[in-house]
């Protein structure tokens, strides 16, 4: 038991020392960020950039940036953890996918202070 948990502090204590994970799961989050509010930008405006056009292909452009969406941010987030996963780092990329979820959850509680504030 005394091996495992100064085996645990080892890990955290080398994690802590390497920015490259806090850095690479910062730009993961940051990337998901800049993508969801760009698309919820455009979901803003969409009858300023579509003109209110009430077609058929409205819900199937819908539906494709819905598909597009869940692609480029499930990358984003479970990409590299996947790809060091299969690579046999496993313990570290459980580290950077907790760790992009960390920042995840940062960003939406600052959004939702900002939120709450106005």
């Amino acid at each position: 038991m005394t091996c495992e948990v100064h085996r645990e502090y080892y890990y955290l204590h080398n994690f802590m020392k390497n920015p490259g994970y806090f850095l690479r799961s910062f730009l993961h989050a940051a990337g998901v960020f800049v993508y969801v509010s760009f698309v919820a930008w455009l979901m803003f405006n969409n009858q300023k950039i579509f003109d209110e056009q009430d077609n058929f292909l409205v819900p199937v452009f819908m539906l494709l940036l819905f598909l597009i969406s869940a692609t480029v941010t499930g990358l984003l987030v479970l990409g590299k953890p996947i790809h060091m996963y299969m690579n046999g780092l496993r313990r570290e990329a459980f580290t950077l996918l907790f760790a992009t979820l960390v920042w995840l959850v940062l960003f939406f509680l600052a959004v939702a202070v900002v939120l709450l504030l106005r």
